[in-house]
């Protein structure tokens, strides 16, 4: 199955400030996740965010949060936003299919996906768009997604399954602004 730009939503896990200094290649993680929220928001594909305890671990990192569109941010307490109910995603509408980036991948992104795809959706998880504070950790979530039926891809598999057709316009400013 191809991602459909109609049929997904981008899902912004928990890059909180406080933790992203811990994470390993964070300035790249950081990069990686405002590349997809601007080609989303480039698409009109809807992008939603979730914050994993904000009290302690603070808000959305500013770089990111200054990318989200207002009131796309939910508070959790559960690792899981199916389990936390952030924006509705523990009820069976909406789309059919989540682009999930973000960290823990071991944790909040594992534990987001593996629900999602329990709830009958399609998961494509942006390998270079999640991180953990240990490479190992990550390596081992991404396996475990895999092995449940979440396709691990690229955020240019994600470009470009968005776009699907390079014969228009909005290619060519997508690929002007974003596929250098």
């Amino acid at each position: 199955m191809l991602i459909d730009a109609r049929n997904s939503t981008l899902l912004v896990v928990d890059v909180q400030g406080k933790l992203v200094p811990a994470i390993a290649g964070w300035q790249a993680l950081l990069d990686h996740v405002i590349w997809l929220i601007r080609v989303a928001r480039k698409l009109d594909v809807p992008v939603l965010a979730c914050e994993q305890y904000p009290q302690g671990l603070g808000p959305t990192h500013p770089a990111v949060a200054a990318e989200l569109p207002p009131g796309c941010i939910a508070s959790k307490v559960h690792f899981s936003a199916v389990a936390g109910a952030c924006h509705g995603l523990d009820l069976p509408a909406g789309p059919g299919q989540f682009v999930v980036c973000g960290m823990e991948t071991h944790v909040c992104v594992l534990q987001t996906a593996m629900e999602l795809l329990a709830a009958g959706k399609q998961v494509f998880v942006v390998e270079e768009a999640v991180g953990s504070r240990r490479d190992g950790d990550k390596a081992l979530a991404l396996a475990r997604m895999r092995d449940g039926g979440a396709s691990i891809v690229s955020r240019e598999m994600v470009a470009f399954e968005w776009l699907r057709r390079s014969d228009s316009d909005v290619f060519r400013e997508v690929s002007k602004a974003f596929l250098r």
